[in-house]
């Protein structure tokens, strides 16, 4: 039970990492089109950096629960 609650934490990371660099490829495709003027709205790269950000904290409470559960496994025995 462990080894896989190890094995779900390091996906719930690397996911994490991932959502991560994805919001921050975004966020920069965004501020390179706000450079070149364009405005009147969200843009694409807006809404998806925003959903990847939304992401990243979500994969961040899961490894956050993960990690407890974890504690409160070894705590028990």
């Amino acid at each position: 039970m462990n080894t896989f609650l190890v094995i779900l934490l390091i996906a719930a990371m690397i996911a994490t990492v991932v959502a991560l660099v994805r919001g921050i490829v975004s966020f920069l495709q965004d501020a390179s089109a706000e450079a070149r003027g364009t405005g009147g709205g969200p843009t694409a790269a807006q809404l998806k950096s925003n959903r990847m950000m939304q992401m990243r904290v979500f994969f961040q409470a899961l490894a956050v629960l993960i990690v407890v559960v974890i504690l409160f496994a070894a705590g028990r025995t």
